[in-house]
Parts: structure tokens; sequence; C-alpha cells
């Protein structure tokens, strides 16, 4: 039987592991307590004697005060209790989504995909989920700013205005620096600006740029694009460092592609084969069928050897392939297998290694079939190499002024310090963040861009197709868009940039529509949709090898210097949302580390040095705690880039090391690993918020797998077991009956990626709180769907498996029969209800849940300046959904399958006069899942989607040995090994 672990200790020695984890529990209580009280829980209840009342005394339930204040004039569009729906369009880190905005009373309060949209089609990312919390961020500046001190937008308009006429007339360069921009009419917008001063040079600067892709197939087809990849048309995905589920290009999309190219359910259905080539644990490489740990500065010897062999192969070049670190005969076989469809990826921002990707693609005949150049991506257009010369420029005076919108390059660029200098040096220096960062202290002026939920804008995230964002608020602080901004300063006294998107869309769009009479109907109904697509009918770019035989050129003997990998994390991506509490407490889908970054070295070398997880180490000087990564290629370390912030907020300030200060610039382009770091131990500790050992298994199959060749086979394969189960139920309990509806949800752990969407998305809906790192070391962390993480197999290079577990809502639960005040009721549709009113804090309940998934409120975490994150200020309490109680102290919570949503559907379909349909409702998690991996349905519809799962022989249940009938159903995974 496959042994499957969650930590190096629980692998290594079991029996001390769990006495080890009993013992932190204890502690953890007694911490909590005593920090409750001033003395302990056992004293406490020796003085006022145990009841029920004293109980409730214990859990202080205070529910906080709500006020109503009615509408003296109700706004036409807003019906209290009711949602409004807005369509708009998400890009921030190079990140794009279509999303449906959720208001409530004037308040934006959670974010839904799109499924219109043909790109992220209904799906988002954690990001996506937490954005809007972002706009009620206390560290966003409430009015423009001069050298620090607020002033108004008169001044600024009369300073700025005239500097640059001076500057203009001097012959003097300013760089407007930003971000990628994927706007028409921005770009239009631009264009005006720079018309009227000259002197102005537009320059692009992403973070983490795909630099090396847009120049390598400058070279290769002469034009400097990134293709659309189709990972649901590949069979063979090989992908070199690119952690295309995680933070790459764009995830969410190749989420939803990969997934479905993986889902198998029927008989007849295939599955693609996914090679991973990587040195740290990724997200995409924890789902990978054949994972091969390696060192950055071998990536280009094995794509070497890789592209002779498949010459060899077809016979068109006899010269011998040069060696290689790892073997890529199986690569080459499956590749060769499937010419025309698969799909070979590097995450490299080397040029000549995209070039050799290029090359492989070109001779497997991927070009027009899985890789398309009709709608090439627009999210990230910067060149490293422009940047530079903006550095240089500065530096010999040559650059008098700097205008810096979405960007950060104090903070995130390797020469940071530098530049904070000479941007604070330059004669002018305006920074049009809306909240703090590092480049923005060092600007003389400030003036702030409202957030992307209170502005006007389009977007062009692929060529083609179209996307508009709308206000959903009213702006909340003295900004004013960027575009506005620009137009002013060139001349314009009333400048609306709603005007002048509205005129450019009807000027250009419209006539491309032959069913809209006229412009307005066009507009509205785009704007109502949120997403628009013309055609494309632009002939696909010849291959060149120009540049290949340069690239094909190898280096010297293979190094044994430690090398430093620099990756986005999952959760904060480059770093520029830092200061959001639901992003730095969603823990590190391997890791499972939340509020820091740390040093992921490999199992062997820690071995042998006596390095354990929270030891520290350094790297170039810079401390490190350590976290023993099984899979971490020998001879590196990992290292997530996004944290070490100074100026972001009271959230993000201070949390982690700046590790982008250890990159560095190489041929003009940004390398995101460093050769021959020198990495010292040291005999000190620190410690690490690690949720992922809160449970164990404890040697039951709580996940079960297969591979793709069995389940062809048997489609049971690798749930024999549940037959037994099932032959085995006997019960004292009366069989439970739904005569009208039976809620259940399935989870496909095949289709799962463990990105962690949900437990965002659900913090959202649900007003789950943020409890901070000391309460997550506590074992208090209160995400209602956790993503269990277990390894099995060799800890040098594991297999991986995520698996979200959330309320199972027994139809037999263990919780419900031992609460001695009733505050857990089974409901007549099989949900297992938590009534917040009745809880009076026993943990009765908590202590007899199998499955660990309820939370028990030891704090009022609401406006409690011990918890000073987003629940401390009227502000960031507008983000609270109102349909949910916002628990108090004392209390038990958990997933409620979002009863509230529940309720909602009934009640429109009521008012209609017809039955709910299959899939109408939705909670938070099934919603926004970028996998389609969660199923949501009644199963008393017979030809229901949730039903045809439950009867799928793959289903199974969590312990279903105990008889609890769970209403959540799992999904073998299954992978698709080579056999």
């Amino acid at each position: 039987m496959t042994k499957y672990w969650r930590s190096l200790d629980e692998l290594n020695n079991p029996a001390e592991f769990k006495q080890n984890e009993i013992k932190l529990e204890l502690d953890a209580k007694r911490a909590v307590m005593k920090k409750a009280s001033g003395t302990s829980r056992r004293d406490f209840l020796k003085v006022f004697g145990f009841s029920v009342a004293t109980a409730a005394v214990v859990a202080s339930c205070k529910r906080p005060v709500d006020k109503a204040i009615p509408y003296l004039v109700k706004p036409e569009e807003v019906t209290p209790g009711m949602a409004n729906y807005y369509a708009s369009s998400y890009f921030e880190a190079n990140e794009y989504c279509s999303v449906l905005v959720k208001v409530r009373d004037g308040r934006p309060i959670k974010i839904e995909g799109n499924d219109l949209s043909p790109i992220s089609q209904k799906g988002t990312s954690a990001r996506v989920q937490a954005s809007v919390l972002d706009l009620y961020d206390d560290a966003r500046f409430k009015t423009p700013l001069k050298r620090g001190e607020a002033t108004n937008w008169e001044e600024v308009d009369s300073y700025i205005t005239k500097k640059l006429e001076q500057l203009n007339n001097d012959n003097q360069k300013v760089v407007l620096l930003t971000s990628s921009i994927i706007s028409p009419t921005t770009k239009k917008v631009i264009a005006r600006f720079q018309g009227k001063y000259p002197n102005v040079e537009w320059v692009k600067y992403d973070a983490v740029s795909a630099s090396g892709i847009l120049e390598a197939n400058q070279q290769s087809f002469g034009t400097a694009l990134i293709p659309d990849y189709r990972f649901e048309r590949a069979k063979v995905i090989a992908s070199f460092g690119a952690d295309f589920l995680g933070t790459w290009l764009s995830s969410t999309e190749y989420t939803k592609g990969y997934a479905a190219g993986r889902r198998v359910l029927d008989k007849g259905d295939e599955m693609s084969r996914h090679y991973q080539f990587e040195s740290g644990m990724t997200l995409t490489g924890s789902n990978a069928d054949v994972r091969v740990p390696i060192k950055p500065s071998e990536e280009k010897t094995i794509l070497t050897a890789l592209y002779y062999q498949l010459m060899q192969a077809k016979g068109e070049m006899t010269i011998a392939a040069p060696g290689s670190p790892v073997d890529v005969t199986g690569l080459a076989e499956d590749l060769l297998a499937n010419e025309g469809k698969s799909l070979v990826i590097s995450g490299s921002n080397d040029v000549k290694i995209q070039l050799i990707v290029n090359a492989i693609n070109n001779l497997l005949g991927n070009y027009e079939s899985t890789i398309l150049s009709d709608r090439p991506l627009n999210t990230h257009q910067a060149i490293d190499a422009d940047f530079e010369k903006v550095i240089s420029g500065l530096k010999d005076k040559e650059i008098a002024g700097v205008l810096c919108w979405g960007v950060n390059p104090v903070y995130n660029h390797p020469k940071g310090q530098e530049l904070k200098e000479l941007i604070a040096g330059a004669e002018l220096s305006v920074s049009f963040s809306d909240r703090k960062d590092e480049t923005t202290a060092a600007c003389h002026w400030v003036c702030p861009a409202p957030h992307y939920l209170e502005a006007w804008n389009d977007a062009e995230p692929k060529k083609g197709l179209f996307s508009l964002s709308q206000p959903t608020i009213s702006k909340l602080f003295d900004s004013r868009q960027v575009q506005e901004t620009l137009l002013k300063w060139s001349g314009e006294e009333q400048p609306n940039y709603y005007e002048l998107l509205k005129a450019n869309w009807e000027e250009n769009f419209t006539g491309l529509q032959s069913k809209y009479s006229n412009s307005r109907l066009f507009w509205n109904d785009v704007l109502q949709k949120g997403v628009f697509q013309t055609e494309i009918n632009a002939e696909a770019p010849s291959y060149s090898e120009n540049g290949l035989e340069n690239a094909l050129q190898l280096g010297g003997a293979k190094s044994q210097e430690w090398e430093i990998v620099f990756y986005q994390s999952v959760a904060l991506k480059d770093g520029s949302s830092a200061n959001n509490p639901w992003l730095q407490e969603l823990p590190d889908p391997v890791a499972k580390i939340s509020w820091d970054n740390f040093a992921a070295v490999p199992v062997k070398w820690a071995e042998e040095n006596g390095v354990q997880n929270e030891s520290v180490i350094t790297i170039n000087g810079i401390e490190m705690p350590v976290f023993v990564q099984p899979g971490q290629a020998p001879g590196t370390i990992s290292v997530a880039l996004g944290y070490g912030r100074e100026v972001a907020g009271k959230v993000g300030d201070g949390v982690g090391k700046n590790m982008y200060a250890l990159t560095s610039i190489q041929n003009n382009a940004k390398q995101l690993w460093l050769s021959g770091a020198d990495v010292q131990t040291t005999e000190k500790t620190f410690e690490l918020a690690l949720s992922q050992t809160h449970h164990s298994m404890e040697g039951r199959p709580i996940v079960r797998e297969t591979n793709f060749d069995k389940w062809q086979l048997d489609p049971a394969s690798g749930n024999e077991i549940r037959k037994e189960h099932l032959e085995h139920h006997v019960s004292l309990y009366p069989e439970q009956e739904f005569k009208g509806h039976h809620w259940a949800m399935a989870v496909d752990l095949g289709s799962c990626v463990g990105c962690g969407n949900c437990s965002i998305s659900c913090q959202a809906e649900n007003n789950v709180q943020v409890i901070g790192k000391e309460q997550v070391r506590n074992r208090r962390i209160m995400h209602w769907i956790r993503v269990d993480r277990y390894f099995s197999n060799d800890a040098e290079n594991p297999d991986v498996y995520h698996q979200p577990v959330m309320c199972q809502h027994c139809d037999n639960a263990p919780c419900e029969n031992v609460c001695p005040v009733s505050a857990t009721p089974h409901s007549e549709e099989g949900l297992n209800q938590m009534a917040y009113n009745r809880c009076v804090g026993t943990k009765y309940c908590v202590n007899n849940c199998p499955y660990k998934v309820r939370r028990f409120n030891w704090f009022q975490y609401v406006q409690n300046p011990e918890f000073d994150y987003a629940s401390n200020s009227d502000l960031g309490r507008m983000v609270l959904n109102p349909d949910v109680t916002v628990r108090s102290r004392g209390v038990v919570e958990k997933c409620s399958f979002c009863v509230q949503r529940i309720q909602e559907k009934k009640a429109e379909a009521k008012v209609d006069g017809r039955k709910l349909e299959d899939g109408e409702v939705q909670p938070a998690c099934v919603q926004s899942c970028p996998a389609d991996a969660l199923v949501f349905g009644d199963l008393n519809v017979e030809n229901s989607k949730i039903n045809k799962l439950f009867k799928n022989e793959r289903n199974y249940h969590l312990l279903e040995e105990l008889h609890t009938l769970p209403s959540v159903g799992y999904l073998t995974k299954v992978r698709n090994k080579k056999a």
C-alpha cells in the first residue's frame, strides 16, 4: 500500500510526530485561553463553576451593534437586500481576468468570473478574488501629495504642466514608465500626450517580464509576440520551469485548458501526459505525471539534447546528440508519437533557451495546432533592455523627468536602491500609484489613480478579444484616472475619459456588428456582457532559424555551486498586493506556509547538514528561514519573490525578505536565478506559520489514486476499497429521507490543481476573518475550505496530491448529536447547519468531527487592535457580505455550502414559477474554480451532473467506513505516467 505523508517528520518517525502534534495542540489551547482571560481556562471555571450559562460567559458571545440608515431618496438601480452585478476587467501584475462584480447597496463585495469570456471562461485566481479587498485598503492615498504632504489637483496640474512645457522647450527627455498597457483607448491617450510633449518617451517595465519570449519570437517569426498556447489540444506537455498553473503568463486560462485535456469520466476519454522539468516544487510541478528536478543552469543543455534527439529521429541530423544531465529519450518518443498534438514551453527569460523551444515546437509541427499566432497574448509587453536604457539615462542626466504608472522598480529591480536616489534626484518625478509603495515614496508628486473597480477602461488581453471596465462604486477618495490626468496635462480643460472611451468604441467597433441598429445599442450590449470579439484573418508568420545555431552552442562543464531560484508565489505574485491580508494568509500550495517567504532546501542536503524546518541560513548574507522541501533539486534553493516590502501598509510592511535584490540583469534581461551563491548555516531559528501538519490521515486512504492505463481497464481502479466499505455499512441511525432537495458536492481530484482560489473565494463570500501569523501557528486558521497537500513515494522527488476539504454535510453527522444546545441541526435538504446564536462554545462538535473542518472563534477579530487587518476600520468592513453573519467570539463556524446562495436561487425560481435548473445554485468555491474541479447540485434530480458523478466508479467519500454518509464525494486522482 502506498504511504502518504504531509511532512518529512511524519514520514521518518510517525509515532514521535503524532506525540509532538498532540503536545502542540494542547500548548496552543493553553496559550490561547491564557491570552484571552489572563489565567487558564481551568482556573477560570473553578471560580465560576461549569454550566451552560458560564460556558456562554467564557465564550464571550457579544454581537457587534449593527446600524441601519434608511434611504431618504432611494437610487433607482438599488434595491435593498438585492445584489447588482457589473461586468468589468481585472488586470494587475500582468494578470488578466474578465469578471462580474457583485455589488450590495453600493458596495462591491465579491468578484466572480465572467462565463462569456473566451479567455478566463468563468474561472478566477486567488489574486483576482482578493482584489476586492484592495479597494478598501487603508494604505490607499486619500489626496494628491506634494513631497509627502497633502495638496490639491489644481496645484498639481499647474506645477506639472508648466514643468512639462519647460522640459519640452529645453529638449530634455521625460520618460512615461508604465507596466504593460492592454487598453486600446489608453494607448490613444498616451499618443495624444506624446503629441503635446514630443520629448516624452513611453517605456514599459514589468517586474517579471516575458522579454526572452518576445525577443526570441522576434528572431524566429519577425514579430515580438507571445503566442496563444492551447493546453486543451496537447496530448503531451513538456514544461521547463514554467509554472503555467500558478503564475506564468495566463495561468487562469491555462488551468482551464489543462484540466479539460485531462478530465476522464467516461470510457473513451483521453488524457494528456505532462512532463515538468524544474528546480523547486511548483504548483505546476506538483500536478505533473513525470517531474524531473534540475538545476536552472542545466535547462539549456537538456533542451539542446532533446532537439538533437528529435532531429536524429526524423532523419534530419546525423551528428550525435550532446550529453544531458537527465535522460530525455522517453520524452522524445512521446513527442514524436504526438506530432502536432504536443506543447513544449519554458519559463526562462533567456532568449537562447526560447529560440531552442521555438525550434522544437516547429520541428514537431505544433505551430497553428497547439500554439496559435492569430490571437497573441498582450499582457506582457515589456522588453527588459528598454528599462536598462532608462537607468543609464537617469545616471547620465539625459532623462530629466520620470512619470511612474503601475510600476515599482525601486522595490522589484536589482538596482532598486540606486533607482531610489536617481528618481528622487530627477527634476520631475511623479507617481500615479493609488497606494503606498517604494517607488512612490521616492517621487516628488503623487497623483493617485482610482482602483479598477472605481474606474472606466477597456482591455485587449489578446488580439481581437476585448473587454470593458466600469465603475462599481463612487470614488472613495480624491483620486483621478491617469488617462484624465494625461489629457489634462495635454491641454484639455475638462477631460472625460468615459466619453473618450465610449466614442472610441462607437467609432471603431460598432460597424463590426451588423445586428446593432445604432452605436448606443452596441455600447450598452457590450457593457452588459463585458466582452467583445472581432474576427482575425491574419496569416500565420513563417518560422526562421535565425539565431538558432548560436543558441545551440553549449557552455562549460556542469557547475557544482549553489543555484538560487527566485519564483513568483501563487498568493503574492510580484508583491504588488503584499498589503492584502487574505493573500498573506493563503498558504503556499506546496509548502503550506503563510505570512513569510522561506528558503526551500533539498532533503538530502538538510539531513547532511543538520538543517530542519525553521532553521536559519544565509544566502549572500540575507538571513532566510528554512523549509525542507521534498522534490527540491540537489544543489538548488528556491525563494519566493514578492515579500520584504518596506512601504506597503500595515499588513505588508516587513513581511519576509526582498529577494529581487539578488536577481540580476544578464544580456539585458532579468535573470531569476543566481549562480555561485554563498550559503551558510547558522544556529538561529525563525518561526514559520506552517498549516499542513494540523491534520493527519492516520494511515487511512484519504486520497486515492490510479494511473490512466489502469483506469482504462477498470474505471474503479484505485477505489477498490469502497466496495468493501459499502458492504459493511451498518448503522443504528434511521435512514435519512429528503423529500425536496438533497444538496451535495463532488470534487474531482484529477482536475483540482491546488491553486487555493476556492479558499479565497469562500473567504470573500462568507466573511471569514484573517487571524495573523501567530494564530496560524497556534492552529487557529479559519478558512472554511482548506486544500490539503500530501506526498507519497520518494522524498527526493515525491508525487503530490491536492485535496480540498470542507464540511462534509454528513447525513449521519457526528457533530449533531453531541451539541448540548442543538446548535448543529440537520436541515430537510441535507445541510449540516450552524446556529450561531445558540452556540455557547463547548467545542464538542469540533472534537467529534473526524474531518476537522469546524472552526472556533477564539477571539473577537472585528474591531480588535490585536488583529489589525481588514476588519478594524469602517473602510475595511465595507467588504463584508451582509447576507452572512459576522461571527462573534466563542462560536463555531464552518462551510454552509453557501446556504445564502441556495436560498437566493430558490426564491428566484419561486417568483418565476419554475423549478431550479441543474447547476443554477453555485457556492462560491464552485463558481470560481478555474479547473471546474468542483460540482454542486441536487442528488434528488435523477439526471443532474452531481448525480452522475456520485454514480461514477471513481467516486468515494472520506472515511466512509465510519458511515457518516457525507454529502461530499471525491473522484479518484488519475495520473498518466508512462507504463
